[in-house]
């Protein structure tokens, strides 16, 4: 896989997506909001890709978002008063399992998908059948990070666009060989759309121009992120 990064990136907002309901086809949408084109990468929140998939479950009672996040999680890493940070069934360690109550009607909640690399394959899918375009499709969420402030947009689903870029085996701008370099691609492109979607406009879906066409392959988070606990120094 190549090293060179690419010529220039383009961003852009896909606006015009309805609420989004359960059942209903993101890809349908997506390309009725938006000209595709080959070698396009589309991020789509997980917000409305949990919406279309009926993930949503309403909290009933004081204690049920407890409730549901100790549902949600295989281990729970830190409890602080209200605040969870847990591992989910995906391998995911995020706050609350990912159970998130923004931007979804009071008294309910959002799960993350089931699969959410699976997610992303039917969005691909149903947007080369219905827009005749091959592209590259990331389920993006919001998590924070160890020991850093702020909040950024990492990959938990991809697609046909490489979830990792291994340089392992290239060699720098020195010419020394790089040994360890493996660049999470797919967590960069999903930031890079949350600068254009934001996190109160109502944009759930962006499109990348100008991707490298050697991360286009098939892929998968779940696979080539999560860190197995065997290579886990903080387990």
């Amino acid at each position: 896989m190549t090293a060179a990064p690419p010529a220039g990136l383009t961003v852009l907002p896909v606006a015009g997506l309805p609420e989004v309901q359960p059942g209903d086809v993101l890809a349908d949408l997506l390309a009725a909001a938006f000209e595709l084109m080959d070698g396009d990468v589309v991020v789509v929140t997980q917000k409305v890709v949990s919406k279309a998939e009926g993930r949503q479950v309403r909290l009933d009672g004081e204690g049920a978002h407890r409730a549901v996040v100790d549902a949600e999680s295989v281990r729970v890493l830190r409890r602080r008063g209200g605040l969870v940070i847990s591992e989910t069934r995906h391998g995911f360690v995020c706050a609350s399992a990912g159970v998130d109550r923004s931007n979804i009607a009071d008294g309910w909640a959002a799960l993350l998908p089931v699969d959410p690399d699976r997610s992303a394959r039917r969005i691909r899918a149903g947007l080369r059948a219905r827009a005749g375009v091959d592209v590259g499709v990331i389920v993006s969420d919001t998590f924070g990070r160890p020991w850093r402030r702020g909040l950024t947009d990492v990959a938990i689903g991809c697609a046909g666009i490489a979830a990792v870029v291994d340089l392992r085996g290239t060699s720098d701008s020195f010419g020394r060989e790089l040994h360890a370099t493996m660049v999470c691609v797919s967590d960069e492109l999903a930031a890079a759309a949350d600068l254009v979607m934001g996190k109160a406009s109502g944009v759930a879906a962006a499109v990348i121009r100008g991707v490298d066409p050697a991360w286009f392959r098939e892929s998968s988070v779940r696979a080539e992120v999560v860190r197995p606990p065997s290579d886990d120094l903080f387990r």
